[in-house]
C-alpha cells in the first residue's frame, strides 16, 4: 500500500477506514494530495473523481442518502471548498451525514496574497454539526529534529487525531455534515510503504431515547380523550416506520393520516395527496366551516421537512390544542404550535405509545376519506379533459415508471406535480427537500444511482436540469439510470405564483424564457436521447425508455409554455365540485 508522508493525512484516512466510511469522492488539486495518495490507495476505500465540486458534493449526499452512511468528499484550498456550501446546507437541513475533508494553506499563509488561500476555519458555521480544524504537520526525521520540536509534533498529532475522531462521530451519532480542515505544508507528494501513526480511536455512540410509561401516560390520556387526530409524515425514507404502527393508524376512526410522495409510506386508509384535500377547500364558499371540520385537535408529526404549502397554511390558521413531533434530533415548530419534542425514533415511540392509547370511534377518519374517493373521482374526469400540458405528461410518465425503481425529483414544480399523483407502493421517491433548491438535482440523483442495485430515474424541470448538467460530467454513471426533462422553455413555477406575467421583465428575470434543448448535452456525455411533445409521443418513447440499454437516456418532454399554470390552478377549482 501507498501511504501520504504527512502524519494527519494517515491518521484521517485511518479513521475513516476505521470508522466504516467506504466512498470518497476527490476533486482534482494539488494540496489536497497526501489526502488523495491515501485514500485513493486503500483497499477498502471506493474512490470516485469528480472534477466539479459543487456537483461532487451533491453526488456524495446521493450516496450518503441512500446508503445512510457518511460519505466523504476531499478537496483542495481556496473557493474550491465554497463550491460545497450548497450541498453542505442540503445535508444540514435533510440529515444526511456528508463529511466535507479540505486541504488548507499553513495559518501563516492565510491572507498574505498566496493563490488558493482563503478563511477556512469555521466557514460553513451556520449549517454544520462539527468543525474540526486541525494543526499543520511537518514531516520530521527524527534523528535530526530537537525534542521541543519533538514534543510539539506529538501534541500536534494527538489533537488532531481528537478532532478527527470527534468530527466522524458527530457525523454518524447525528446524521448530518460535518467539516475537517486540514492545513498541509510541502511537500504534499511525497508517500511511504508503511503506515506510521496508530490514531486514538473514540468509538461513536449512537442512542435512541426509550420514554418510559410515566413519560407517556400524560400525553396517552389526551389522545385517548381527543376526538380528531391528525398525523403528518413529512420526508422520510422507505420502511421509517414499521406496517403494524401504521396498520393501527389506519384502523382508529379519530386518526386521519396524511402523507407526501416523499414519506415513502403507502396504506389505502392514508391521504396520500395533501393538496387535492387542502387545495379544493380553498376555493368553497364554505371554506371556514370546511377547515373547522378538519382542525385536528391533536397533530403528531414525523419525518423531515413538508412540501405542502397548502397544508402548512391550513394548519397555521386552525391550529392543533397540541403539536407533537417524534424525532431523536430535531422539531420544527413549522405551525406555530409546537409543545412536544419526543426525542425518539419512530418506532420505539409508536411501540412503548400505542401500548397506552385506545383506538378512538368516530366519523373524523371516514368523513375524510369519503371526500378522498369523491377527489379521486374528479381527479380522474380532470385528467382526462385537460389539454396537453406539465400536468398532463406527468399523468403519462408516472403510469409507465416501472416497480421498484428508485425515483429521485427535481424541486420546484416536477415534485409538487408528483404530489399530485398516486405513484406504486414498490416506488422509492427521494427529493432535495432540505433547502429546497434546485442546483443539485442530477447530481443527487447520479450518486443515487451508483449505490442503488435498482435503476434510479430521475424527473426534472428544464432550468434544474441545464443548471446541474455538470453533474453528469464523470465516469460513474450506470447504464440504467434514467432523465425524464420536463422542458417548459422557463422557470414554470413563477407562472403559477401571483405576479405580472407576459410582460418582457418577467419572461426575463422570473420565468427566464429559453429556447435551449438537451440534445447536444446528452450526446456530449454519452446518454442516448429522445424527445417528446405530445401525449403520444410520451407513450411511445416510454415504450423503450425503461428497457436495458447499453447507455443511459434522456427522454425530453416538452410542454406548451403558457397553459401549464391555468391547467394546474383550474385543477383544485374543478376537484371542489
Amino acid at each position: 500500500m501507498k501511504y501520504s508522508k504527512i502524519p494527519v493525512a494517515q491518521s484521517i484516512v485511518a479513521l475513516c477506514v476505521a470508522k466504516n466510511i467506504k466512498h470518497v469522492v476527490i476533486s482534482p488539486g494539488s494540496r489536497n494530495a497526501p489526502l488523495t495518495i491515501g485514500f485513493t490507495h486503500h483497499p477498502e476505500i471506493i474512490p470516485y473523481s469528480i472534477v466539479d465540486e459543487r456537483c461532487a458534493a451533491f453526488f456524495a449526499l446521493g450516496i450518503a442518502q441512500q446508503l445512510q452512511e457518511p460519505v466523504a468528499v476531499v478537496c483542495t484550498s481556496g473557493s474550491a471548498l465554497l463550491n460545497y456550501y450548497p450541498a453542505v446546507a442540503e445535508a444540514f437541513y435533510s440529515d444526511i451525514p456528508l463529511v466535507v475533508i479540505s486541504a488548507d494553506r499553513p495559518i501563516e499563509r492565510i491572507d498574505i496574497g498566496d493563490g488558493q488561500t482563503i478563511r477556512q476555519k469555521n466557514v460553513f458555521e451556520n449549517h454544520i454539526l462539527y468543525s474540526a480544524n486541525l494543526h499543520s504537520e511537518i514531516v520530521l526525521e527524527s534523528r535530526l529534529a530537537d525534542k521541543k520540536l519533538q514534543q510539539k509534533q506529538f501534541e500536534s498529532q494527538k489533537h488532531n487525531e481528537r478532532e478527527i475522531n470527534l468530527a466522524l462521530n458527530k457525523a454518524i451519532e447525528d446524521k448530518g455534515p460535518v467539516h475537517i480542515n486540514v492545513p498541509f505544508y510541502e511537500p504534499l507528494y511525497d508517500s511511504i510503504e508503511e503506515i506510521e501513526v496508530n490514531p486514538l480511536q473514540i468509538f461513536p455512540e449512537v442512542h435512541d431515547r426509550i420514554y418510559s410509561y410515566q413519560e407517556l401516560m400524560p400525553y396517552a390520556q389526551l389522545w385517548n380523550n381527543a376526538k380528531r387526530k391528525m398525523v403528518i409524515v413529512g420526508v422520510a425514507g422507505p420502511n421509517t416506520i414499521e406496517q403494524q404502527f401504521l396498520d393501527s393508524l389506519a384502523m382508529d376512526e379519530s386518526v386521519l393520516v396524511l402523507t407526501e410522495t416523499t414519506s415513502n409510506l403507502n396504506h389505502p386508509g392514508f391521504f396520500t395527496r395533501i393538496d387535492t384535500l387542502i387545495g379544493p377547500i380553498e376555493r368553497c364558499e364554505d371554506a371556514q366551516e370546511q377547515f373547522k371540520a378538519l382542525q385536528p385537535d391533536i397533530l403528531l408529526t414525523f419525518g423531515g421537512m413538508i412540501i405542502s404549502k397548502k397544508v402548512k397554511s391550513f394548519l397555521r390558521n386552525y391550529q392543533p390544542k397540541q403539536h407533537w413531533h417524534v424525532d431523536p434530533k430535531k422539531a420544527y415548530n413549522t405551525f406555530f404550535c409546537l409543545n412536544k419534542h419526543f426525542e425518539s425514533r419512530a418506532n420505539s415511540f409508536l411501540e412503548k405509545f400505542f401500548s397506552l392509547v385506545e383506538t378512538g370511534k368516530g366519523d373524523y377518519a371516514a368523513y375524510w376519506k369519503e371526500i378522498k374517493e369523491k377527489r379521486q373521482a374528479q381527479h380522474d374526469i380532470y385528467m382526462k379533459e385537460i389539454p396537453y400540458s406539465d400536468l398532463k405528461a406527468m399523468q403519462h410518465i408516472v403510469g409507465r415508471v416501472p416497480k421498484d425503481w428508485n425515483i429521485q425529483l427535481g424541486n420546484s414544480a416536477t415534485v409538487r406535480y408528483a404530489q399530485l399523483f398516486n405513484w406504486d407502493l414498490s416506488q422509492k421517491l427521494f427529493c432535495n427537500r432540505g433547502t429546497s433548491g434546485i442546483d443539485g438535482s442530477v447530481s443527487t440523483a447520479v450518486g443515487a444511482a451508483v449505490v442503488n442495485v435498482d435503476p434510479t430515474l430521475l424527473i426534472c424541470g428544464d432550468l434544474s436540469f441545464f443548471y446541474d448538467s455538470n453533474g453528469l460530467w464523470n465516469n460513474y454513471i450506470p447504464k440504467h439510470f434514467r432523465i425524464i426533462i420536463l422542458n417548459n422553455e422557463g422557470g414554470g413555477i413563477f407562472r403559477i405564483l401571483p405576479g405580472h406575467k407576459n410582460t418582457q421583465n418577467f419572461d426575463t428575470f422570473f420565468e427566464t424564457v429559453h429556447s435551449m434543448n438537451a440534445r447536444a448535452l446528452a450526446e456530449m456525455y454519452g446518454f442516448e436521447y429522445a424527445s417528446a411533445k405530445s401525449p403520444e409521443d410520451i407513450n411511445q418513447d416510454l415504450e423503450s425508455f425503461f428497457t436495458p440499454s447499453e447507455k443511459p437516456r434522456i427522454l425530453e418532454v416538452f410542454t406548451p409554455r403558457k397553459i401549464n399554470d391555468e391547467v394546474l390552478l383550474e385543477y383544485f377549482s374543478f376537484m371542489k365540485s
